[in-house]
């Protein structure tokens, strides 16, 4: 699930760096893109929720499940502040949010690869 949630990320992260480019605002298009993610994102916290028991180490689990727990709020976050920033750095914003989101998303795959049930 996690490759899935990094793949719409960096679509996501992609589509905004056009965007900045074409100097280009927040659009349907973006919108969509930013649900998908969003519903990866959930699906995400559900499979980490499950998951968490599973994982070996001191505290893993639980670094694990507050990424997984943390990352649906940073999307709909940066979309915000882009709707309301008329200019087009709000790019920017969406870029930025979207690289935390596929780094986070990144660690938490690490995390059950080290940790995960061998």
């Amino acid at each position: 699930m996690t490759t899935v949630v990094i793949v719409a990320v960096g679509v996501l992260g992609v589509m905004a760096l056009v965007y900045l480019l074409i100097n280009r605002l927040v659009d349907d298009a973006m919108l969509l893109v930013t649900a998908v993610v969003e519903l990866s994102l959930l699906v995400l916290v559900v499979a980490s929720a499950i998951a968490q028991g599973r994982v070996t180490g001191t505290g893993q689990g639980a670094t694990m499940l507050a990424y997984a727990l943390t990352l649906p709020l940073i999307p709909p976050a940066v979309v915000f502040i882009a709707l309301k920033e008329k200019t087009r750095w709000s790019m920017g914003v969406v870029i930025a949010g979207a690289f935390t989101v596929g780094v986070m998303a990144y660690r938490i795959l690490q995390i059950w690869d080290v940790h995960g049930p061998a």
